[in-house]
């Protein structure tokens, strides 16, 4: 008995709860190895097509959107630091329905994200070692890491520590290959100020840029469904969060100086491989070398992403907004075992039925709506003092990461909207399900406690 009532106080009312084992450092590298993905090396030549040779002023400008949102996530995630992140706090601020929808957007966002990498990764880059079925390897790859998973988030983040340092380290060679391109008199200095092109001045072009480089910095907000597993969220996830995206930054502003110094811009911008147009300007490391980088950048990227998903499965289970079943965990190792098992299905399924690259493109509208909702209801939520000592963002930070997502939002094409749409509207209808569904169990809880009341005071013999 004395062996249960110590377990009971650390579970939530929701479900059990999750084991703190992410220290800061490991935090630290959790969000800047989410960050620094895959994106990055197919990114740069995208950005050069909109914006011009100058890619690092959009990517900065990026960051500095970024950094707004971030503020907001980082107040919530101290406030109320558990699993459900962007639905736990919609929930709070503006009622389940919104929760709902808000944690569906996001639910959906990371599956189709997951299944996308692992077509990648089965895709070009590993072709350069072995020809093999991309479905195949997209299964496989997406069990290991289901695995890596579920065997705990302090090993799974372990392992992000490893593959962030070979990712950053990949990143730094370019750095360093526009560096010695610059010193043998091979790079060009002038690009760096060359912004616009044929079709955009160069202020709708910084902007049109910039959307495409906030691409590159998706990813931090899945840190938040991991806050519960930290052991000193107040203290640790803001000095992670920020020193992470500044990191990032940092590296994507070199980044960017470097491929735009190595490589003229209209080759920069035609090429899907970009950085590795970098390798072969300068020379002296093999193509070969960049291939296997990325294919590190995909799975770490997909592993932690995974992790969101499942984490963000969790808490909404927990919160009443998903099956109840999704709130299972193995008991030794504290990981949500179900709602691992089911965010990798669905993955699997989307991964194998090859519309992945259909949908892909509607991720960051998706995310878009997320933040939104994620920055008004730090306004909102300003009137629950929550836990103490949490992290506090000026208002004016709230205020201008939700216009800077309405601003990027008007800058995605048409088409991607439709598809928006149509997944938001799928959400829209479970969310209005589920609350018809806790409609009935509220009126049947009623029920059956006026029932028992009733009972009991019949029942009732006078106390001696």
């Amino acid at each position: 008995m004395a062996r249960l009532a110590t377990r009971r106080p650390a579970d939530t009312p929701g479900g059990p709860a999750l084991k703190r084992a992410l220290t800061t450092p490991l935090l630290y590298f959790f969000i800047l190895g989410d960050v620094l993905g895959a994106g990055v090396y197919v990114l740069v030549g995208q950005v050069a097509a909109d914006a011009g040779g100058a890619v690092w002023v959009p990517l900065g400008v990026a960051l500095l959107l970024a950094m707004l949102t971030a503020a907001s996530y980082a107040e919530l995630a101290t406030k109320y630091p558990r699993a459900g992140g962007a639905s736990h706090y919609a929930t709070r601020a503006f009622g389940p329905f919104a929760g709902f929808v808000a944690g569906f957007c996001m639910l959906a966002a990371g599956i189709v994200s997951v299944a996308a990498l692992a077509r990648g990764f089965g895709g070009d880059y590993l072709s350069a070692f072995a020809a093999l079925p991309v479905g195949l390897v997209a299964v496989v790859f997406l069990a290991v890491l289901a695995l890596v998973n579920a065997r705990g988030i302090k090993e799974s983040t372990r392992a992000n520590v490893a593959a962030t340092v070979v990712e950053v380290g990949g990143l730094l060679v370019i750095v360093a290959l526009g560096g010695w391109l610059l010193l043998r008199g091979d790079g060009d200095v002038g690009r760096l100020g060359q912004l616009g092109t044929p079709e955009k001045g160069a202020a709708a072009a910084v902007l049109s840029g910039s959307v495409l480089a906030y691409y590159s910095f998706v990813g931090f907000e899945t840190s938040v469904n991991v806050a519960e597993e930290t052991r000193d969220p107040r203290r640790s996830y803001p000095r992670a969060l920020f020193g992470a995206l500044a990191t990032a930054g940092a590296v994507y502003v070199l980044v960017g100086l470097a491929a735009s110094v190595a490589v003229p811009t209209a080759r920069l911008a035609e090429s899907s491989g970009p950085l590795l147009e970098v390798v072969e300007e300068a020379g002296g490391v093999p193509t070969r070398l960049f291939s296997a980088i990325a294919l590190v950048a995909v799975a770490n990227g997909a592993l932690l992403t995974g992790i969101m998903s499942s984490r963000l499965a969790y808490g909404m289970a927990r919160d009443g907004l998903l099956p109840a079943a999704l709130t299972r965990v193995l008991p030794g190792r504290r990981t949500p075992w179900a709602a691992i098992a089911l965010t990798t299905l669905l993955s699997m399924l989307l991964a194998l039925t090859g519309s992945v690259a259909t949908l892909a493109s509607t991720l960051v509208l998706l995310l878009l709506v997320v933040f939104l909702v994620v920055n008004t209801a730090v306004l909102v939520l300003r009137r629950d003092p929550g836990e103490a000592g949490h992290f506090r963002a000026p208002t004016v930070l709230p205020v201008l990461g939700a216009a800077s997502c309405v601003a990027l939002a008007t800058q995605i094409e048409a088409e991607v909207w439709l598809r928006g749409l149509l997944v938001m509207a799928v959400g829209t209808v479970l969310a209005a399900l589920a609350a018809v569904r806790r409609s009935g169990r509220a009126r049947g809880d009623g029920r059956d406690e006026d029932d028992d009341r009733h009972r009991s005071g019949r029942g009732r013999t006078t106390p001696s």
